[in-house]
């Protein structure tokens, strides 16, 4: 394989990581789903760290929030650097402990999980000392705080990203996938 094809496979998949991320929220939106309960966006950003490693995953999810507020403005303005923050955690975790590291796809998402939903809530507790925001960092990990509501969305995640991997590490062999 040549570094050009090399780099050409990695900018590829963080584009479709990325078109993903930005297009699965639309489509929630459209039909009225919601964002904040289903956590459409987070979906492909682990994919990114899972199938194409811990720096795609970091790219997906450091770019995706940023992309889709400008062509969508979606998510609100005050999530962005949150967002932007959890989900680079999120594909980079990932991506480190299961492709790296090795461990089990169960262990690798749950710590992605938790690394990056604390990054949210640190990110919360340090913005909420600049700016008033809509709840803080005691909200958001209380019982009725934001991860009580993205529960239906971690147990999508939990659901379908390990049935993702291992379908697409059943083919890995007969593809270019790195």
């Amino acid at each position: 394989m040549t570094s050009l094809s090399s780099k050409t496979r990695f900018i590829t998949y963080i584009a479709l990581f990325l078109a993903l991320a930005v297009l699965l929220p639309v489509g929630f939106h459209a039909f009225g789903l919601l964002g904040r309960v289903f956590l459409p966006m987070h979906i492909p950003v682990l994919l990114a760290g899972f199938l194409a490693g811990p720096v795609s995953g970091l790219a997906v999810g450091v770019l995706a929030p940023g992309i889709s507020f400008l062509l969508t403005s979606m998510p609100p303005t005050y999530a962005v650097p949150l967002m932007t923050l959890e989900l680079a955690i999120y594909g980079f975790v990932a991506g480190v402990v299961y492709r790296k590291l090795r461990l089990n796809i169960y262990l690798a998402l749950l710590l992605a999980l938790v690394f990056g939903r604390l990054m949210f809530g640190l990110g919360l507790f340090v913005l909420g000392m600049f700016i008033e925001l809509p709840y803080t960092a005691a909200v958001f990990f209380s019982s009725s705080g934001a991860i009580v509501a993205g529960l239906p969305g971690i147990i999508i995640q939990i659901v379908i990203i390990p049935v993702i991997v291992a379908a697409m590490n059943r083919t890995r062999s007969s593809s270019t996938m790195p």
